[in-house]
């Protein structure tokens, strides 16, 4: 027999310590610290990060880290704690303990309110996470001397998985889907020692709350969801999208300082005139930013429209500033998107393997909205999707399911990212639900949204603490935002 010397033996222990991972799948690491409330007074809290395989389908898959908060609660022993689910996919949260934006400081405050409903659990995104990694890319950047079109979105979001795959090639992407995600909630349930628990979320939040109920429905016992996305409606239909356009113009035709811009037809046939100019042809504009002029097109409008309208007390200004030709400002924005920018993977990794089923799709390519909005929302994540190395979820994952969990909905129907139509397509499918529509709120969180409505803000806790739905009201009216004028003198009216 061949002997093996002690010398041997002390040399190959800490390459044998290295291998072995220092954490085991769904282990947690905690630090405990505390925050000042705004009364004053240190809360403790709990931040950790939680140890997950990156591919949750290929056995001995290396570990990421998944970072997660815990704030306790004062109400009764086996009340089910809150899990906070961010949106994005890409947003990282838990920077709020910091204090350093107002931002941060808001959403602190907004989670010491929970003290007295449950214990509240935060937990970030796999791929996008302040104790984890944050997985991002460089875009490719476009010339300013000729208009984007809708072929060049498609192109960028080619050239952006040609990007990622480049910046991480020893990361299992294939590993970074919605399921994947719910996995990990999951594991932090079960890290934290709860058996059932309850779920908030917003946007894709709320994305990611269907996902938990739908891969593990027997450890939620209640869900309140705000600017709902349903799992088939990653990519938002233009006409809903329209729509709310439309109850935006609807009020700011009516604003008086708003009148002697407007033409004839109101809000809305500016936006046909402006469609109709660049229609036509590009048009060069001098951006006043030390660069080369910028050639906007037809694609820019409606990628900017869109995008302009999720600021409702702005966005009649801006359209109406490009009515009457003053395009220096939206230059400057056009030319800065055309700019190489780091971009996170976890967003077009989830939403190109969540895809769409053939029903949703024929719609979305079909719909007579798409003049007013384009197809960035859609075809440039279709067009990738297959590049993209996560899998798709198929049809069965993502289809409107029954679902018999108590759940809340609470959604703004001058949403422009994710319309009132989405939350209208799901809650029929709820056996236990109800639902709060916010005039005029906008895509915000829940508790914002009700900001002037205590009462229900109170019964929101209350459910999330009780399952009692209680007096909560159908909708909310919120008041009219302050619409800002352009900044320019109003013209002359014609005669």
């Amino acid at each position: 027999m061949k002997r093996v010397s002690w010398l041997s033996i002390l040399v190959l222990l800490p390459l044998l310590a290295s291998a072995a991972p220092a954490h085991p799948a769904g282990d947690i690491v905690v630090d405990r610290k505390t925050v000042q409330a705004a009364d004053g007074s240190q809360v403790p809290y709990e931040i950790g990060t939680l140890y997950v395989p990156e591919h949750r389908g290929v056995p001995g898959s290396r570990l990421i880290g998944v970072g997660f908060a815990r704030i306790r609660g004062r109400a009764p022993a086996g009340t089910p704690p809150v899990f906070w689910l961010p949106g994005g996919p890409g947003l990282a949260v838990l920077d709020a303990f910091d204090g350093g934006s107002d931002a941060a400081r808001s959403r602190l405050t907004s989670w010491l309110g929970y003290r007295d409903t449950a214990d509240l659990v935060v937990i970030e995104q796999r791929g996008y996470s302040e104790r984890g990694d944050k997985l991002t890319a460089m875009s490719p950047a476009w010339p300013r001397e000729r208009a984007f079109t809708a072929q060049d979105d498609i192109d960028d979001a080619l050239l952006r998985v040609d990007a990622a795959l480049a910046a991480h090639p020893d990361r299992d992407l294939a590993g970074y889907t919605i399921a994947a995600c719910a996995d990990d909630v999951d594991d932090l349930r079960r890290a934290l020692g709860y058996r059932r628990i309850s779920l908030f979320g917003g946007s894709f939040g709320s994305q990611w709350s269907l996902a938990v109920m739908r891969s593990h429905p027997g450890i939620v016992e209640r869900a309140v969801l705000a600017s709902i996305e349903p799992l088939d409606f990653g990519y938002d239909m233009p006409s809903p999208l329209l729509a709310t356009m439309q109850r935006i113009a609807f009020e700011a035709d009516r604003d008086p300082g708003l009148a002697p811009y407007l033409p004839a037809g109101g809000l809305m046939e500016a936006i046909d005139t402006l469609r109709g100019r660049f229609a036509q042809r590009p048009i060069m504009v001098d951006p006043h930013d030390g660069g080369a002029p910028v050639a906007v097109g037809l694609a820019d409008l409606q990628a900017s429209l869109l995008a302009e309208a999720g600021n409702p007390g702005t966005w009649p200004a801006f359209v109406l500033s490009l009515y009457h030709g003053h395009y220096t400002a939206w230059a400057r924005d056009v030319a800065d998107g055309r700019r190489s920018h780091p971009f996170t993977l976890i967003g077009p990794l989830i939403d190109t393997s969540l895809g769409i089923s053939a029903a949703r799709g024929f719609q979305l390519r079909n719909d007579p909205a798409r003049a007013y909005v384009g197809e960035g929302g859609s075809a440039p994540y279709l067009a990738a999707a297959a590049r993209w190395p996560t899998p798709d979820m198929g049809d069965d994952y993502r289809r409107l399911r029954p679902i018999d969990i108590p759940v809340l909905m609470v959604h703004g129907d001058w949403d422009t990212s994710t319309p009132l139509e989405n939350m209208q397509a799901q809650l029929p499918y709820l056996r236990n639900g109800r639902a709060i529509v916010i005039h005029r709120g906008g895509h915000d969180g829940v508790f914002y949204q009700l900001r002037d409505e205590p009462a229900a803000k109170a019964a929101v806790h209350h459910f999330l603490r009780t399952g009692d739905f209680g007096d909560l009201p159908a909708e909310v009216t919120l008041p009219l935002p302050v619409f800002a004028l352009p900044d320019f003198p109003a013209p002359a009216p014609s005669r």
